[in-house]
């Protein structure tokens, strides 16, 4: 079949483009069984592409020059004729050698399931950092690529004469391309850098100084619905997939005068490319380093336990995996009002509570079992609640008040030169009240490590030594 017009693949983008999908689901493949194609569906939609067929085969492997076997390509070629189509999305991923087999036969721009996510990140990053990410993801991933996606193969002529001491008769023009993008991938990397690394120290700090819960999910599982419901909103919420991209992050009030840092973090999704894993391990910095992570898990959804696992196994790759995860079973109230033939391929919430005991049926559109998820966050955030008696000097009028808003107080004691307050507070509280440098006593004892203040956990601050017991 004639070659694809040179000018048909000058970029990836896909909107308003008539478009057919192709999945080829082999051995291992995590694909849907019931609707294969959905998620990829979703994905080209959400890049504005209008869908106008789908074609699926089942292959123990896939076809060496164009994955598909012979007579599906066959079909294929029928197919994106007669619909007009002008894009073909592969769901799976495709080496530079069959995309540029499948455009010689096709005559149409052919995409795999990466290229399609990088150009809906590339539509949706607003900030330095994430435009930095997005477009290092693409050099990345175009750079092995560059031979099946430029035409322009010709011989550039050397600027010097053939002979002792100049370079040559010329090279390739692929070489200069690819030495043009190792230059940028360099130069974009260093900037990237700087980026990440003031990120990290805003988020070290914000960690320090604040107890950090980080939510997480599939995308579309109604992360931003619910960081919207749980402080006073801000974040970009919308059914469709990767509606957040970059990280928000809002006080959040769990009882009384406790309140947390509450990020809202782009969502993950089946068979992400790894360099975009690495790429966006910054943005999702806030996750890696909070105290507690909240997985949203969208319970009506069919494909929710290969999401779940899809997630989870995100978060041990990129190094989420020290901190306590609670699992927020979401659209409960989506899942109480299906019918029964729609339930019939779903999970029912007795079955999730039992495989998963520890989570918490919520509804990020109603607020049920929103209680629930702030008396399990507090229990985190005051750590092991006990009575204890705290002795602080008069002087430090600011801790006072905070020990008198966040705990619960059951008497207190005016001495010559301190106050003696018998109250329930956890371990967490008392460490939240070190970084102030006021001094004070938990039963009789200094709490602060022993590298750090007054010499070790039994002596006294100075400001105590001489008072009574």
């Amino acid at each position: 079949m004639s070659s694809m017009n040179g000018s048909a693949r000058e970029g990836v983008a896909v909107q308003l483009e008539a478009a057919v999908l192709v999945g080829v689901r082999v051995r291992g493949s995590r694909m849907d069984y019931e609707d294969p194609l959905g998620e990829l569906r979703s994905l080209a939609e959400t890049a504005g592409a209008r869908v106008v067929g789908e074609l699926m085969q089942n292959r123990e492997a896939p076809s060496g020059r164009t994955y598909l076997g012979k007579g599906k390509l066959e079909e294929l070629v029928a197919m994106t004729k007669e619909l007009g189509a002008r894009v073909v999305i592969f769901d799976n991923e495709l080496a530079p050698s069959q995309i540029q087999a499948l455009e010689e036969e096709l005559s149409v721009k052919v995409i795999d399931r990466s290229e399609l996510i990088l150009d809906i990140f590339a539509n949706r990053a607003t900030t330095r950092e994430a435009q930095l990410q997005v477009e290092i993801a693409q050099l990345e991933y175009t750079a092995p690529r560059l031979r099946a996606m430029w035409s322009h193969l010709g011989q550039v002529t050397g600027g010097a004469p053939v002979g002792v001491g100049t370079r040559g008769p010329g090279e390739q023009q692929i070489e200069i391309d690819r030495r043009i993008v190792s230059r940028r991938l360099g130069a974009l990397k260093r900037e990237l850098g700087e980026v990440q690394v003031r990120k990290a120290r805003e988020v070290a700090e914000r960690r320090a100084e604040h107890f950090t819960v980080g939510i997480v999910g599939y995308t579309n599982a109604g992360k931003s619905t619910l960081f919207n419901a749980l402080t006073r909103g801000g974040a970009f919420a919308a059914n469709m997939l990767f509606a957040t991209l970059m990280t928000r992050v809002e006080r959040w009030n769990v009882g009384g005068a406790n309140a947390v840092l509450l990020s809202d973090t782009v969502g993950f999704i089946r068979d992400l490319p790894h360099h975009l894993v690495a790429s966006f391990r910054a943005t999702l910095e806030d996750a890696i380093h909070a105290h507690v992570l909240l997985i949203v898990l969208d319970a009506s959804d069919r494909q929710a336990q290969a999401q779940l696992t899809t997630v989870r196994e995100v978060l041990d790759e990129i190094g989420a995996d020290s901190q306590p995860r609670i699992l927020l079973l979401n659209k409960v109230d989506r899942l109480r009002e299906m019918r029964a033939d729609e339930l019939a391929s779903l999970r029912t919430l007795d079955e999730w509570m039992a495989a998963e005991p520890g989570a918490i049926p919520v509804s990020a559109a109603t607020g049920e079992g929103f209680d629930a998820l702030r008396e399990r966050v507090l229990a985190l955030v005051t750590g092991g609640v006990r009575r204890r008696t705290l002795r602080i000097p008069l002087s430090s009028a600011r801790l006072v008040d905070l020990v008198e808003k966040r705990c619960t107080v059951h008497s207190r004691e005016y001495l010559d030169d301190s106050v003696e307050i018998v109250a329930e507070i956890g371990d967490r509280q008392i460490e939240q009240f070190l970084p102030l440098g006021e001094p004070f006593l938990v039963d009789g004892e200094d709490p602060r490590p022993k590298r750090g203040g007054w010499g070790g956990p039994k002596r006294r601050p100075p400001h105590l030594e001489d008072a009574g017991d």
